[in-house]
């Protein structure tokens, strides 16, 4: 039997991300964080709901939405507006705080 000592080329997530998704700034990975972004916004929604001891029909009776809209948040954020994530985190007594970057870059007066 004969074995060979193969050398295992270590990688950072980032560049698995570049490797596998494609580059920051291409269409698929800016889709795929997007995405990600989206899914951790709905954990953290769902998380602070049962911190707070709240059932999904509790917090929709405080919004004023039905359980389904609810849990359909918790799983897919992507299909809500901002003043329903507000709501929500306002009706959860959460503090919020929203981060806007510009690329420079792309800027362009005309």
């Amino acid at each position: 039997m004969v074995t060979k000592n193969k050398k295992m080329k270590m990688m950072t997530l980032d560049q698995m991300k570049d490797k596998d998704i494609g580059k920051i700034g291409t269409v698929e990975r800016d889709k795929y964080e997007f995405e990600l972004r989206m899914e951790v916004l709905g954990d953290m929604i769902k998380s602070v709901r049962k911190e707070r001891n709240l059932t999904q029909e509790q917090l929709g009776e405080l919004i004023g939405v039905q359980k389904s809209q609810i849990s359909k948040l918790e799983r897919n954020t992507k299909n809500v507006t901002i003043e329903t994530i507000l709501k929500v985190f306002k009706a959860l007594k959460a503090n919020v705080r929203f981060s806007v970057e510009m690329n420079e870059s792309e800027f362009k007066v005309a």
